[in-house]
């Protein structure tokens, strides 16, 4: 960074550091893209966020960085976020339009009612018929205290593990080589620490709970 870069690409609270410390100039900006917009400026990141592009923005200035933003989905209020930083004139690039949303054709849901206490056993139950001694499962939980607990559940029988935030990044790495490599058959996520996991050949799929 002190040498000079094209791009850089970092955390809220990475970047703010940077800032605070002296060690990042933000004033020769030209673009600023902001991914998953809608988390970053929902997740508790948005005070951050919004320090930083203070620093890249001069009011009603013609001169401003182009900003870019990206999100799988556009509640309103990003909208209304989103001008604060954007030109009047901005564009808006959708690319689903009117389309409803739909999943594979290939790909058949059931949703089960159960008693949260009957959860653990009901999973364990639906992974057996599902995916067999031999398929491939990924279990999404809301929670990582819930992951660990699920994951060490007599009622799951084949080999199984837990991948969320508390484990070190080495430790997720080797766990997900075993999963890919088919050490082991289940692995216990939490849906944060799943996210841009890209697993081939997954029999099931389950969510633990309906996400909120």
């Amino acid at each position: 960074m002190r040498s000079g870069i094209d791009i850089l690409v970092g955390t809220p609270g990475r970047i703010k550091d940077h800032l605070q410390n002296g060690k990042l100039d933000l004033s020769k900006v030209k673009h600023v893209v902001l991914d998953e917009v809608d988390q970053m400026l929902d997740m508790g990141f948005a005070e951050q966020v919004e320090d930083i592009l203070r620093v890249a923005y001069k009011k009603d200035s013609e001169d401003n960085p182009q900003t870019l933003l990206f999100s799988a989905t556009c509640p309103h209020w990003v909208y209304d976020v989103a001008k604060k930083y954007m030109k009047s004139r901005y564009e808006q690039i959708d690319l689903i339009g009117k389309r409803t949303q739909k999943a594979a054709t290939t790909v058949e849901h059931l949703a089960i009612e159960c008693h949260w206490s009957q959860r653990a056993a009901v999973i364990g139950d639906v992974i057996q018929v599902y995916s067999g001694s031999h398929g491939r499962t990924i279990v999404f939980c809301e929670t990582k205290k819930e992951a660990n607990e699920l994951a060490m559940n007599a009622s799951i029988k084949q080999d199984c593990q837990s991948l969320h935030g508390d484990i070190p990044q080495k430790q997720r790495e080797i766990t997900l080589k075993g999963f890919r490599n088919g050490t082991f058959k289940v692995l216990v996520a939490t849906n944060v620490a799943a996210r841009g996991l890209d697993i081939p050949e997954v029999d099931l799929v389950v969510q633990s709970s309906p996400p909120k």
